[in-house]
């Protein structure tokens, strides 16, 4: 069994199921199973008993039931967007010289569906759990702080880690790049980006962006949101509606490269002088950039970074070394003027 420190906080059972509920813990096990004559009312009682303490069974039978496999949860929102295959890169880079293997969760950025997702991977007893982000359902929270194993929550910092997060602040990379645009004295600004209800870590760019704008004496003149995954194609269409709507704007923010870089196509067609007419600048810093026309101004999401430190901590911590002092480790993005941002 894998030596884990910080496991200050047994795995729940049956009994305190069974004492939340007020019924037997074999009446707590026919439910749990779906097995056996049960009253709706009593199952009921049961499941919200197991949801509140975020109670998981374990699939692990026998002699095992204690122990962990040597499996690491890895939980993301998205296979399709560019940015989590790096990260993906450099956990499994540190965890092929252990005994432990990552398997991979997609939550499609939707609460419920990571409830769902995170409640199978544990039920396993995974040695460790790498999920995105900071926001999570109660459910999930409950389930994470219960597991009894070590928990990295990765790609940002601006929250409280249930266990220990590694990541950058979006709100700060968001402001960095407001200066940068301020200084090199643009004014009429736009922004683009997906719906930010479920995309938090986008949400606390915009945030940090228009606030740091803002204290400057500029406001956001345009923006558009959208649902639906990051393309070339729609970069292209929300640049065409923008520009044709707010024609004097000297300036496109886009919450990701990939709409960044649909949108420089775009203006390049049209023989706008970039990025004198006006400047354009996006995020995350992926490959895909290489091979554009142009260099678009952007900000690195430190991916691979993220996925190495996180995966070096997992692999501490089941070999029983003390990383009690990394509970919330930081890294630094870099921003890359390109050719489409003015230099002063």
């Amino acid at each position: 069994m894998p030596a884990l420190t910080n496991d200050h906080k047994r795995p729940l059972t049956l009994r305190d199921v069974s004492e939340a509920s007020g019924v037997s813990e074999m009446t707590v096990s026919r439910v749990l199973r779906n097995k056996g004559d049960v009253s709706d009312a009593t199952r009921q009682k049961v499941q919200d008993a197991a949801k509140r303490l975020g109670y998981v069974p374990n699939k692990i039978a026998g002699a095992l039931a204690s122990s962990h496999v040597n499996l690491v949860a890895v939980i993301i929102p998205s296979l399709g967007n560019m940015v989590f295959p790096e990260v993906l890169a450099g956990i499994s880079e540190v965890l092929e010289d252990t005994e432990l293997q990552p398997v991979v969760g997609v939550t499609d950025y939707m609460p419920e569906k990571e409830e769902k997702v995170l409640f199978e991977m544990l039920s396993w007893r995974p040695s460790g759990v790498i999920i995105a982000g900071l926001e999570h359902s109660e459910a999930s929270r409950a389930m994470l702080r219960q597991s009894g194993i070590p928990v990295v929550e990765i790609m940002d910092i601006d929250g409280e880690p249930i266990d220990t997060c590694v990541g950058i602040s979006h709100r700060r990379a968001g402001r960095k790049m407001a200066e940068e645009i301020i200084s090199a004295g643009y004014k009429r600004i736009g922004f683009m980006g997906t719906k930010m209800p479920l995309d938090h870590r986008a949400r606390k760019r915009f945030e940090g962006f228009t606030r740091t704008l803002a204290k400057a004496g500029i406001e956001i003149a345009d923006q558009e949101f959208y649902s639906g995954g990051s393309a070339l194609a729609k970069g292209r269409e929300m640049t065409a509606k923008m520009i044709t709507r707010s024609p004097d704007l000297d300036f496109l923010y886009y919450s990701n490269d990939m709409i960044g870089a649909g949108g420089l196509l775009y203006l390049l067609e049209q023989g706008i002088d970039i990025p004198g007419q006006i400047g354009l600048a996006s995020f995350n810093g992926v490959e895909l950039l290489d091979g554009l026309p142009r260099r678009l101004a952007t900000m690195d999401a430190c991916r691979r970074e993220i996925g190495v430190k996180a995966a070096q901590i997992i692999a501490a911590r089941n070999a029983g070394l003390d990383t009690e002092n990394e509970t919330v480790v930081t890294l630094s993005p870099k921003l890359t003027a390109g050719d489409t941002l003015r230099r002063t």
